[in-house]
């Protein structure tokens, strides 16, 4: 855990220095209970001398794990008593981070310059950075010297903190109006850890659908693939006890949730840390018995984890939807050895065969990294080879993006960018040209899709999701939304279905 310097009144700020007079015992929950209402108080006093409602505004950049997040943070910051904005023009703004690529970062720099100008209009503004990018050393210390407007900075192993660390913001705002009343100079609060043990459960959660939900079965991850700094910013792996997966996921269903999806940076390796150790295929087995839950997702897969268990649970299942993401990175064994994949090419397409094989309407979806360092075209064909033989229903292609701290950027041998980005287009060429063809395989069929939303550029048709991850658009209302409905399948777009209801009585298959 950080240390921080104090420099009081306009500095960094301590947090053994904060007033926990009459807080909960130190033990997590009740302690972020107390600070929750702490900062209520803070809030209502607020909007006592403003004549309004305080408001906040919560961007999320990055993965799924990053969106749940962001779940519990906006749940937090709604039990504090904050109304949401539709803009960064509110009272509160903090923005979740992701800094798997350069670009993300950059990003974050762009959006804090606007901000800067915001605050100067606004002087009470609090402005919070967390997530991933926080968790970088040279980051912070950029923060420190070139952005003193920032209220808030922490990390990935502490966001059950933050309502503690907001209450520290707000007591050091009045203090700072108490002693220097305007322009408002800034203290930072700042609370970075590098790594953590702890799972705190039973936090507020506002959730982005009232149908379907992402839940943490473990954070995380023990593989070190020397492209990505996953393990630097988000720690070992942790799970969660399968007992706590099932309450939370219990509690969901009761609200309505129909879909799970269940998440983890390698969930194939779930339960390994636990006391009593229980595997991913029997955590799934328990998660399909809860009444009410009709789809399960999850996501990331790491291909040398996946077991035969697995695939005999997935087969057997009616609720595990038949979509299963499982990132190659490489197709050259040599390449996956440079980047601690820990398989090869050949292990690699023994398991796709095999998925193929014993679920054969499962759609198979992965990750492809063009221009590792070294890769050389014969590399690349392998890649290639590799997506013609296991025929992905899409995928996602990146250019290799090199980040700060991981073995990879110290590498020789860095691939010129106009070799790699002309790699990428033929890459992106073939994906695209499979896919389309993969898409095709249950045009005029009745499957069940899942109603997600009501369509952007049609009001009068509805948008929903096959098991197998396809969206379709079909004529329907939006009471819709939220249920499972049987659609045909009348036309293939390529990455899309157009669909229609049945007519009553109509024969499905």
């Amino acid at each position: 855990m950080s240390k921080i310097e104090e420099k009081q009144p306009y500095g960094y700020v301590d947090l053994d220095l904060i007033d926990t007079t009459g807080a909960a015992p130190d033990e997590e929950p009740a302690r972020q209970h107390f600070f929750m209402a702490k900062c209520r108080q803070f809030v209502q006093e607020r909007e006592l001398e403003t004549g309004r409602k305080q408001t906040c505004f919560l961007q999320t950049f990055g993965c799924q794990m990053n969106a749940k997040d962001s779940e519990k943070l906006r749940g937090i910051l709604y039990e504090i008593g904050y109304s949401p904005a539709e803009s960064e023009e509110a009272d509160l703004v903090l923005y979740n981070t992701c800094t798997v690529r350069e670009n993300a970062n950059l990003k974050v720099y762009g959006h804090l310059g606007y901000l800067s100008s915001l605050k100067k209009k606004n002087p009470q503004m609090i402005i919070g950075l967390c997530g991933c990018m926080m968790q970088e050393t040279d980051v912070v210390e950029k923060l420190k010297k070139s952005y003193r407007f920032v209220n808030l900075i922490f990390g990935t192993h502490n966001i059950y903190k933050f309502a503690e660390l907001l209450y520290a913001v707000l007591e050091g705002q009045i203090k700072a109006e108490q002693m220097q009343p305007s322009p408002l100079k800034t203290n930072m609060v700042i609370d970075i850890w590098k790594d953590t043990d702890k799972v705190v459960e039973n936090l507020p959660a506002d959730r982005t659908y009232s149908f379907k939900c992402g839940v943490n079965i473990m954070y995380g991850c023990n593989n070190f693939c020397t492209y990505c700094i996953v393990p630097y910013v988000r720690g070992r792996e942790r799970s969660r006890r399968p007992e706590e997966i099932l309450r939370e996921i219990r509690q969901l269903s009761e609200d309505g949730v129909i879909e799970v999806m269940l998440l983890g940076q390698n969930v194939n390796s779930y339960g390994k840390t636990l006391d009593e150790p229980v595997s991913f295929a029997q955590l799934l087995q328990m998660v399909e018995q809860v009444p009410g839950i009709e789809r399960i997702r999850f996501m990331t897969s790491h291909p040398k984890d996946l077991s035969d268990e697995l695939i005999a649970v997935m087969k057997q299942s009616k609720k595990i939807c038949r979509h299963l993401h499982l990132p190659l990175q490489s197709g050259s064994s040599r390449i996956l050895k440079k980047m601690n994949r820990r398989y090869t090419k050949e292990q690699y397409l023994a398991l796709a065969a095999k998925l193929r094989r014993e679920i054969p309407d499962i759609s198979l979806t992965t990750d492809i990294i063009v221009g590792f360092p070294g890769e050389t075209e014969e590399d690349f064909q392998e890649t290639l080879d590799v997506v013609r033989q296991v025929r992905y229903d899409s995928a996602f292609t990146f250019l290799y993006s090199r980040r700060t701290g991981t073995p990879a950027a110290a590498m020789e041998d860095q691939v010129p960018d106009d070799v790699a980005k002309e790699r990428f287009n033929r890459l992106l060429s073939l994906v695209q040209g499979i896919s389309q063809e993969m898409s095709k395989r249950v045009e005029g069929q009745t499957l069940p899709v899942l109603v997600e939303s009501g369509n952007d550029h049609d009001p009068s048709l509805v948008t929903g999701r096959l098991s197998n991850n396809l969206l379709v658009h079909f004529p329907g209302t939006e009471e819709l939304i939220g249920q499972i409905v049987d659609v045909r399948l009348t036309e293939c777009k390529g990455f899309y279905y157009m669909g229609t209801l049945p007519a009553a009585g109509e024969e499905t298959f």
